[in-house]
């Protein structure tokens, strides 16, 4: 495996739990910790494909984490569930 699989693999690995979490209503979609996952999930698989230049890939992740960043900014208890 080559860095950018590894960091990719990480990368996804995180926002499939995230995702695994929501769907059996562990955590909700409102948390710190889910957005808090999307976010990072996000910027490590942005920067795996920035490693392999794959561009359409960094846009969208780049995007995702920056409403993830952006929910965790606006967060509160009031909005968690």
């Amino acid at each position: 495996m080559t860095l950018s699989d590894i960091i990719g693999t990480f990368g996804v690995s995180m926002l499939l739990i995230a995702f695994v979490l929501n769907q059996r209503r562990t955590i909700s979609e409102h948390s710190r910790t889910f957005l808090t996952m999307n976010m990072l999930g996000a910027l490590l698989c942005g920067y795996s494909a920035w490693l392999v230049s794959f561009m359409p890939f960094v846009v969208l992740e780049t995007v995702w984490a920056l409403f993830a960043a952006w929910g965790l900014l606006r967060w509160s208890p009031a909005t968690a569930d």
